[in-house]
C-alpha cells in the first residue's frame, strides 16, 4: 500500500508551500510524489467554454482530459471520498502520497505552525501527529519540529520513517 502523509494547518499557515519545498526535495532524491488536495467547496478544474467543461455540462459522468505532458479527471462524485478509497480508486506508480489538509482523517500528519499567527496548534492531541513544520513555542513531547524554510531534513525524517530508506 502507498503510504499517505497529511499537511495539515489552519489557514494561510503555508501548508501549500510546504508541500511544494516536499515534493520539489523528494522527487530530486529520485522518488515519484503524487498529491491530494482536499477542497470542501465544490470546484471547476477547467474554464466556462473549454471543449472538457462542454462535456460535463452535457451530462459526462467522467471527463478526461489528455495530453503529451499531463493528463487530468473530473469524476462525479456521490460522497466526499476517505482518502483510502482516492488512494485505491485513482493513484498508482508513486512512492508515497502527500496530502493538503485532511485534518481528521486517520494517518500520520504533519502539522505547519507559525507562531506569529497567534492561533492555537490543530493537532496537540492527535495520535497521528507526527511531526511539526514551524515555530511553536512549545512541541507535544517528543514530536520533531522542522524548519519550514529548509525541506532537507523533513524529507529525510519522511524517507526514514515512510519511505524505508535507511540513512545510518
Amino acid at each position: 500500500m502507498i503510504p499517505m502523509i497529511s499537511v495539515v494547518g489552519k489557514s494561510d499557515s503555508g501548508k501549500t508551500t510546504l508541500l511544494e519545498k516536499l515534493i520539489r526535495e523528494l522527487t530530486l532524491r529520485g522518488y515519484r510524489i503524487g498529491s491530494i488536495k482536499h477542497d470542501a467547496h465544490s470546484f471547476e478544474i477547467d474554464r466556462e467554454g473549454k471543449d472538457s467543461w462542454r462535456h460535463k455540462q452535457a451530462g459526462a459522468v467522467l471527463t478526461l482530459i489528455s495530453s503529451p505532458s499531463k493528463i487530468a479527471m473530473v469524476v462525479d462524485s456521490d460522497h466526499d471520498h476517505t482518502l483510502d478509497e482516492l488512494r485505491e480508486k485513482f493513484i498508482s506508480n508513486v512512492d508515497l502520497i502527500l496530502t493538503e489538509g485532511y485534518k481528521r482523517e486517520n494517518l500520520p500528519k504533519i502539522e505547519v505552525f507559525r507562531s506569529s499567527l497567534r492561533r492555537d496548534m490543530l493537532c496537540t492531541g492527535d495520535d497521528n501527529l507526527i511531526a511539526i513544520a514551524g515555530d511553536p513555542t512549545e512541541a507535544p513531547n517528543g514530536i520533531p519540529v522542522f524548519d519550514l524554510d529548509d525541506p532537507s531534513l523533513l524529507a529525510t525524517f519522511i524517507e526514514q520513517k515512510f519511505l524505508g530508506k535507511n540513512l545510518d
